[in-house]
């Protein structure tokens, strides 16, 4: 038997549409915001002789150690660094021929921007 929460004011239903409805328009806002630009990163990605490194710290770590894994998985040699561990010794694991995507939130992680 489930036990009775308080009661709720949407259905299960309802509130499973509104949060699709609600990140099918940041989809469909986040596709028209693409440039060119977009086309020249991944031309580039794919040109790149080494690996793709992604970090990030926190929860941007979080999505950063998910891209790798998704590159990794799709055929794309990738690797994450965790950017604490990076400024102390794994640094040496990054060579010329690698590209870095570094992800932050408020784009001055300290620990991002200490192993740039």
């Amino acid at each position: 038997m489930i036990p009775e929460g308080p009661p709720m004011t949407a259905s299960a239903l309802d509130t499973a549409r509104a949060v699709l409805t609600a990140e099918s328009a940041a989809l469909s806002q986040l596709a028209a915001e693409l440039t060119s630009e977009f086309d020249a990163v991944v031309a580039r990605l794919i040109d790149i002789p080494g690996r793709v490194i992604v970090s990030g710290m926190g929860k941007s770590g979080h999505v950063a150690a998910k891209i790798a894994a998704t590159f990794a998985s799709t055929g794309t040699p990738a690797q994450f660094v965790h950017p604490g561990e990076a400024s102390h010794g794994d640094l040496g694991m990054i060579t010329r021929a690698d590209a870095a995507i570094l992800i932050s939130n408020s784009g001055e992680t300290k620990e991002l921007a200490d192993i740039i």
